[in-house]
């Protein structure tokens, strides 16, 4: 099961998750999601844990706990979004526009 933590601490990391969700059951990845600019963490993570009993009794147990001086919201993740497409150049000037 993938979970989706929001309000995290910008201190908590990878270990730390793994280490709180390890109490409900087996954790096979933890990652604090960071700014690719500035490399800090964007204050929310993704947990992925074996089995979906553990992860939903997590997830009851941790939603709107306060954890590291912060009260985080704890949910199933939902499914990537797909952007669409348009080809092309990305942004910039177009030539297709007549004035």
């Amino acid at each position: 099961m993938n979970i989706y933590i929001a309000g995290l601490s910008y201190r908590t990391n990878d270990a730390d998750l793994t280490n709180l969700f390890a109490e409900f059951g087996e954790v096979s990845s933890a990652k604090v999601i960071m700014d690719r600019e500035t490399g800090k963490s964007r204050g929310f993570a993704f947990v992925e844990m074996t089995s979906d009993e553990e992860g939903q009794k997590a997830i009851d147990e941790l939603n709107g706990v306060e954890y590291d001086q912060k009260v985080i919201s704890v949910s199933v993740a939902r499914p990537r979004a797909e952007k669409p497409s348009y080809g092309g150049s990305r942004g910039g000037y177009s030539n297709s526009r007549r004035y």
